[in-house]
C-alpha cells in the first residue's frame, strides 16, 4: 500500500495502541511499520534517527515526523475532521487530558519494556509482577475515582470516545496481561465494553497484529 502516513509502531505497546484508536477513530488510512521492542529495534540507529528516545509510536504525517501519543493525538485532532478527540469546552478538555495523563504519565511509565526490565534486573521475576500490578492498580484506583464522581456518561466525558478513552482502553489491556484484577474498577470496566462495541475496537487491537496472529 502506497500511502504516506506511516506509523512506526509495536504490536503490545500501549502507546501505540492509542495512536491506532485515534487513527482509527479519525478513519485516517496509515501503513504500519512494525518496531520489535522485544528484539531491540529500537535502539538500532535507523530508529533512533526517527526517535532519539528509542520508543514508539512515531507517525510521518504531512510531512512530519511525531512522536509522543499524546501530541500525536492532539496534532490528528487539530488538522483532521471527523470524529472529536478533545472537547471544545475547555473545562471538559482538562478533565480529558488529566484523565489521559493518569494512564500515560503516571501509570506508563512505571510500566514500560525499559523500567520492567530494570525491575527485574534487581529483583527478579516476581518483583516485576508485584511492580506493574501495584502500580497499575493504583492509577486505575485515581481513575476510577475520578469517572465516579461525575455524571456516568457513555465514555469517559461523553457519548463518543474522546482521548482519555484511548489511552484507557489499552491501559486496561495491559492490566489483563499483567493479572490485574479489574473488579474494583466498574466504570473503566464499561467505558470498555463499550468500546468494544465499536470497530475502531478491533481494527486497531494488539491480538489482530500479534506476530503469530
Amino acid at each position: 500500500m502506497n500511502c504516506k502516513t506511516v506509523l512506526f509502531d509495536y504490536w503490545r505497546s500501549s502507546a501505540s495502541y492509542r495512536v491506532r484508536l485515534a487513527l482509527s477513530l479519525k478513519q485516517i488510512v496509515y501503513r504500519r511499520v512494525p518496531v520489535n521492542l522485544a528484539g531491540g529495534e529500537q535502539a538500532l540507529p535507523e530508529h533512533l534517527a526517527r526517535n532519539p528516545m528509542a520508543a514508539v509510536p512515531v507517525l510521518d504525517i504531512d510531512g512530519l515526523r511525531l512522536t509522543q501519543s499524546l501530541a500525536i493525538i492532539e496534532y490528528l485532532d487539530e488538522t483532521r475532521d471527523g470524529h472529536r478527540l478533545l472537547a471544545d469546552d475547555p473545562a471538559i478538555k482538562a478533565k480529558e487530558r488529566a484523565l489521559a495523563l493518569i494512564v500515560a504519565a503516571d501509570i506508563h511509565p512505571l510500566g514500560n519494556l525499559t523500567t520492567l526490565n530494570r525491575v527485574s534486573s534487581l529483583g527478579g521475576e516476581q518483583a516485576k509482577l508485584e511492580w506493574v500490578q501495584h502500580h497499575i492498580s493504583r492509577g486505575l484506583t485515581a481513575f476510577e475515582a475520578v469517572l465516579a464522581a461525575t455524571p456516568r456518561t457513555r465514555f469517559c466525558t461523553g457519548s463518543v470516545p474522546g482521548v482519555a478513552d484511548v489511552c484507557l482502553v489499552p491501559q486496561l489491556y495491559n492490566a489483563v496481561r499483567w493479572e490485574v484484577d479489574l473488579a474494583a474498577f466498574p466504570h473503566c470496566r464499561a467505558i470498555d465494553e463499550a468500546f468494544a462495541e465499536l470497530p475502531a475496537y478491533h481494527e486497531s487491537h494488539p491480538d489482530k497484529f500479534a506476530p503469530n496472529g
